[in-house]
């Protein structure tokens, strides 16, 4: 038979890696709260069932969006059963969602995670004592493991066919003749297999279901009041208390804790260096510092791994593919203008950002590393103190650690947050973090510098210090405004990355690049070559000539006076490649490699070309634009679904620019400065314009409303 199965569970308690494990699947998994931030669908092996892994919640209190998703799944889908996934090393705080699942009245099987680190610890616990005690079939697994997954697939297949409903576990007398009351008063208003749940959220004057059952909670409030003057707390806390002291009773008699070292586990030791007030920061920068030093360094110490692999992969198109495929092209008659496209256009813009993916591969080994073995958890811990102080929340940070593999899934990682406002902000500013797609750019840049490796690093701490400047400034829009959501989050404990696991992610992130590559980059190399190479009047220009009066260069043209105080010049080469970097950011790199490729025969690689081009100033303004202005389509669309509106999403696009703009030409003059470059005087009138009005902006505590605008035209809404 097929059945609907959902799995449920708190954040970070391997729900997401059962998944995969359940249905053969290789959905994202990380060491931190929040990775599964919508429902995931996939087929149970060996079955014809359906699982639904929703995202990872505390309580069925809709709270926060993904709490509301979950809920409005169970409640509204009635699955056929209910896998829930509990954390067996810390079962008090798993299993209050637990008993409110119970409540549901749907089939259920309890699956107890992690129990390999339980024998670790040399702990014990009574599963037959907490199977009675719950109602229901309690299975003991590792999903990382995958010890046990097919005993679990096997209780949730019977439960599901038998219709097995979980016993009701009662509580004190007083709650429960309140409970009954709650029934009553809910009749033909809610499912009947679900009303205790229901009665229970109505005791708790939960809105959701004060909207079903209008006057319902007024009816018994005379029951309500009575509990609350019994218990002399409120309603909510009274039911909290009673489940909190319910799962004590159970697993005080199920769990035997082996004797544990006095200074505490090697995570708590751990924890107390990396996550320390004074040390936390700095070690986390020394960290960024040298996962972007192994991956892009090549200098007087030597070469980095990535940089060699890179250097060596260019060599190897540039050398051997592109002149071994122009050969046979005149060899075999093929004509001038196809063979321009396919070495100039396609293989020469193509494999300019194709050269780099060694580099990426060892940034994304480094960066899945730290995700894997638990760190990055912490550096959310660590930068909630930061993020706090400037009115913004730590829960801010995930999507931006989540936006460094990919800006769409950093996006959509905002869902977690509670507070609309900084969910709002978080979407509009977390695209400043360098994603995946930004390394080529990175890449580039650094070999432009002569190898400066500390270019992405650079990137990398830039992007965090937009977002709080971001919000600094957002958080003045009314609409925006208040104080962040209280930021908590358990630490999982430090483990040893697993092989297979960092493979897979390392292979999805650089496949996922790869694939982009062929697809999406492509089509865009082939349409710059032909933009480049023809005239408005659609006549050929020779590859030996000047593309000056190509169709790109008359885009480009006009587009390059904006970006003449930034130290550009009048390069239209320049403007054209930040343009096509809208529809994808590593079309920066191949624009480049197409339009300046013809140009220069002493450049090997696009970072050449453009110190040939550009000052070193001039370089890091070029950087900078591109680096924190609007991100690639895929990332627009992403916001766009966040925000709900394309006039808000043109709002924070036109943002994203102009703060980039802004920052580009400070970056310019202030580098200048110190290179010693030639910089025009209106740059440095730029310059000082754009840095009084972001002082402005972040030191005026109500800068819009100075401004001469009405607060109502001021609302981001």
């Amino acid at each position: 038979m097929s059945f609907t199965i959902a799995l449920a569970g708190n954040p970070n308690c391997g729900k997401t890696t059962l998944f995969n494990a359940l249905t053969g699947a290789s959905q994202r998994v990380g060491n931190w709260p929040g990775v599964t931030i919508d429902k995931k669908v996939g087929k149970i092996k060996g079955t014809d069932s359906e699982l639904v892994d929703l995202p990872g919640i505390y309580s069925l209190s809709p709270y926060s969006p993904e709490e509301i998703v979950s809920r409005n799944f169970i409640v509204d889908e009635q699955p056929d059963a209910i896998i829930n996934i509990v954390d067996a090393t810390n079962l008090e705080r798993n299993m209050f969602l637990t008993l409110q699942l119970i409540d549901m009245g749907r089939p259920m099987v309890v699956a107890l995670n992690m129990m390999d680190q339980i024998e670790a610890l040399g702990d014990r616990i009574d599963i037959a004592h907490i199977s009675n005690c719950l109602g229901v079939p309690v299975v003991p697994i590792s999903a990382t493991k995958k010890d046990n997954i097919d005993v679990l697939i096997e209780k949730v297949m019977s439960v599901a066919e038998n219709k097995t409903v979980p016993d009701i576990i009662e509580y004190d007398h007083s709650i429960e003749t309140v409970v009954s009351q709650a029934r009553s008063a809910l009749y033909g208003k809610v499912p009947d297999e679900s009303k205790r749940f229901y009665a229970f959220k109505l005791i708790e004057d939960d809105p959701a279901v004060n909207e079903i059952a209008p006057g319902a909670r007024e009816s018994i409030s005379q029951y309500i009041d009575a509990l609350e003057k019994e218990y002399d707390d409120s309603a909510d806390s009274i039911i909290a208390d009673s489940r909190y002291s319910k799962i004590t009773s159970i697993v005080s008699r199920a769990y035997t804790k082996a004797p544990r070292d006095d200074k505490g586990t090697l995570s708590d030791r751990i924890d107390r260096i990396v996550t320390n007030r004074i040390l936390g920061l700095p070690i986390f920068a020394a960290i960024i510092t040298l996962v972007y030093f192994i991956a892009m360094y090549d200098g007087d110490w030597g070469t980095s791994p990535g940089a060699w692999a890179t250097g060596w992969l260019n060599d190897f198109i540039g050398d051997e593919v592109i002149p071994a495929v122009a050969e046979w092209c005149e060899a075999s008659g093929v004509s001038e203008v196809l063979t321009g496209l396919l070495c100039d256009g396609i293989l020469n813009g193509v494999g300019a950002v194709i050269g780099f993916l060694p580099q990426m591969i060892v940034l994304f080994i480094c960066l899945v590393i730290l995700e894997e073995v638990g760190y990055m958890a912490r550096v959310a811990f660590v930068m909630d103190r930061i993020f706090r102080y400037f009115n913004l929340s730590g829960k801010s940070f995930i999507p931006l650690l989540v936006g460094t593999g990919c800006g769409v899934p950093g996006v959509m990682a905002c869902r977690t947050i509670e507070s609309e406002a900084d969910r709002r902000i978080t979407a509009m500013t977390v695209t400043f973090m360098p994603c995946g797609a930004k390394l080529p750019v990175i890449a580039a840049i650094t070999a432009a510098l002569a190898g400066a490796w500390w270019v992405g690093v650079l990137a990398y701490f830039g992007g965090i210090v937009l977002v709080i400047l971001s919000g600094i400034i957002l958080k003045k829009f009314k609409h925006l405004a208040g104080k962040p959501a209280p930021f908590i989050m358990e630490l999982p404990p430090y483990h040893a990355p697993g092989f297979y696991t960092c493979a897979k992610s390392v292979f999805d992130r650089s496949w996922a690049f790869v694939k982009k590559a062929g697809t999406i980059i492509l089509l865009t190399m082939v349409l710059i070559w032909t933009l480049s190479h023809f005239t408005l009047g659609f006549e050929f220009i020779d590859p030996d000539e000047d593309m000056g009066e190509s169709i790109l260069a008359a885009i480009g043209g006009a587009l390059a006076y904006l970006f003449m105080p930034l130290g550009w010049g009048d390069s239209w080469e320049l403007a054209a490649s930040s343009l096509t970097g809208l529809v994808a950011k590593e079309d920066l790199i191949g624009t480049l490699a197409v339009v300046l490729g013809a140009a220069s025969d002493e450049a090997e690689d696009v970072g050449e070309m453009l110190a040939m081009l550009l000052s070193n100033s001039a370089i890091l303004s070029f950087f900078a634009f591109n680096m924190y202005c609007a991100p690639c389509f895929a990332a627009i669309g992403a916001i766009h679904r966040e925000l709900g509106t394309w006039k808000h999403t043109g709002i924070a696009v036109a943002y994203q620019c102009l703060l980039a703009y802004f920052v580009a030409i400070i970056v310019y003059v202030i580098a200048g400065s110190i290179f010693g470059d030639p910089i025009d005087w209106y740059s440095y009138v730029f310059a000082a314009i754009d840095a009084i009005i972001l002082v402005y902006l972040l030191v005026s505590k109500d800068p819009f409303r100075q401004l001469g605008k009405d607060s109502k035209e001021a609302e981001f809404a």
